[in-house]
């Protein structure tokens, strides 16, 4: 990969950003100015200009005799694995053993339509449980097509004996469904169907997010998952890794969100296509397990195969009581090939925000506090985790104000609208997320689901059917991505979208946690 790939970042200012020096690929330094960029392969830097993101190229000696010898990255050694080969690079295909498959009601009926289409009607699943079926995306509409599509999920769950399918039924009360969950790739996580070193697929772009377990994890087509179904098994190109490791300690007005957002704004929305990519140094490691899934969540964003994280304590920890089923961690070798490398001191960066209308539309949240917004919606798989609602309310607590517009919140699972409804908000002297969220003049939260983060059926809760505003913890803010095509989406974490709820502009966070 050349180095002048790399565009210059545009989201960082000069006065707040150290020179961050690169390691051993005998180059200049990158530096960054909102109106440079800079083509390394012409040798022309700017001396205005500063960044905390650089890409590093790892250096290959001649051999003297025989073979280069080299290692492999984590998600080669999961490919390996699962292909039962010796070892693997990056390019080649392979058959890979599936552990997990996953699907949901958007895809679930076709994909079952076509394992029924190959395999035969009376063909049973590989293995029943194995397979994982989530109701999550369109489920609290009147829609009859939305509603037939749960209805062939739990025709075929049941037909198939699926151990392993989170069903509802009730839709005027989710409490009433006690084997429902919600957003499948927060569910997936939950209920201890992730674990290091495995292959987890699912017919959704976002099955990335299980990467922050340190396994293999990315979206497959309905026609990838109906043979799965039948097989176990699914053809793949091993992918290059490009790794990422970022250092500094994490400012405590920053989220894995910003982190995202700022990888994605340095090396675009294609910059990561089909390359796995691999998250490293002192500021992963001192993640929780939910904010390491953010920041895997929107590897898909930058075109990304795959994100993945090392397991460590924080994983086993969290994996405790979760499952019953052995796994075993890998980690890359000392002299894996990465195709780059790039170093961030997160101690650096301040909050962000991803404009419309694409991901890698990066800003400085500051930079935009004349932008008067319509709405806060706070959910989804990317931001309506338990701890986003924490965040969120800690924004809240601290202004103690009331938001300026409408405020949506919506948990991705049954078990985050209870934590939001039971756990107190540290500092708040007992107060839970809802009591904040309530004395702030937010709206109630909602059923857990996908809600209006693709938009969906018109009558979706909180779905942007005018063209509005909108500043959101989501992934995308494609036009038409949250209903109207002329909606404006601003993606931020849930501590920006709070800050923007209590003052109806895109907000700078600092302005509460100072």
């Amino acid at each position: 990969m050349a180095i002048s790939s790399m565009a210059a970042s545009s989201a960082i200012s000069s006065s707040s950003s150290p020179f961050v020096t690169q390691k051993d690929a005998g180059v200049s330094p990158l530096f960054a100015h909102p109106s440079n960029s800079i083509k390394i392969s012409q040798k022309k830097v700017s001396t205005k200009i500063v960044s905390v993101m650089t890409p590093q190229q790892s250096e290959r000696k001649p051999s003297t005799t025989g073979s280069v010898k080299t290692g492999m990255t984590m998600t080669e050694k999961i490919f390996s694995r699962a292909s039962e080969k010796s070892r693997l690079s990056p390019g080649e295909n392979v058959w890979v053993n599936v552990d997990v498959l996953m699907t949901h009601d958007v895809c679930g009926p076709g994909s079952i339509g076509i394992f029924k289409k190959e395999f035969g009607n009376d063909a049973k699943v590989w293995d029943r449980e194995k397979v994982v079926i989530i109701p999550d995306h369109y489920i609290f509409t009147t829609d009859e097509r939305a509603n037939r599509n749960v209805d062939i999920i739990r025709e075929f769950s049941h037909e198939q004996g699926i151990k392993y399918f989170y069903d509802i039924k009730d839709l005027s009360n989710f409490k009433a469904n006690p084997d429902f969950k919600g957003v499948c790739h927060v569910a997936l996580a939950q209920e201890g169907h992730c674990r290091p070193g495995e292959v987890l697929l699912g017919t959704d772009s976002h099955t990335c997010t299980a990467g922050a377990f340190g396994q293999f994890a990315t979206g497959i087509g309905n026609t990838d998952a109906g043979f799965v179904l039948g097989t176990g098994k699914a053809l793949l190109k091993v992918p290059p890794t490009l790794r990422f490791v970022l250092d500094g300690e994490m400012p405590d007005y920053l989220l894995a969100k910003d982190l995202i957002l700022q990888i994605i704004g340095e090396i675009s929305v294609s910059g990561a296509t089909y390359k796995a990519m691999e998250f490293v140094g002192s500021t992963i490691e001192s993640l929780t397990m939910e904010e390491r899934m953010t920041l895997c969540n929107m590897v898909v964003e930058a075109g990304g195969k795959n994100g993945i994280v090392p397991a460590d304590a924080t994983t086993f920890k969290y994996l405790e009581n979760k499952t019953s089923v052995p796994y075993e961690p890998v980690y890359s070798d000392d002299q894996a090939r990465f195709l780059a490398e790039y170093r961030i001191d997160v101690s650096k960066l301040e909050p962000l925000v991803a404009k419309p209308h694409s991901p890698d539309n990066r800003a400085l949240a500051r930079e935009c506090k004349y932008v008067k917004i319509d709405r806060v919606y706070i959910g989804s798989c990317t931001g309506g985790k338990t701890e986003d609602f924490l965040a969120a309310a800690k924004v809240l607590l601290a202004s103690g104000e009331k938001v300026k517009v409408p405020t949506f919140l919506v948990p991705a699972t049954q078990k985050v609208w209870m934590d939001i409804y039971t756990l107190p908000v540290p500092g708040s002297g007992g107060k839970t997320c809802s009591q904040i969220f309530e004395a702030a003049g937010c709206d109630t939260p909602t059923s857990p689901s996908c809600g209006a983060c693709l938009g969906g059926p018109k009558d979706t809760y909180a779905r942007i059917n005018e063209p509005q505003v909108c500043v959101s913890t989501t992934n995308r803010n494609f036009p038409g991505r949250m209903g109207h095509k002329d909606g404006q989406i601003y993606l931020a974490s849930p501590y920006t979208a709070a800050a923007s709820a209590l003052t109806g502009f895109v907000t700078d966070p600092r302005d509460f946690l100072r």
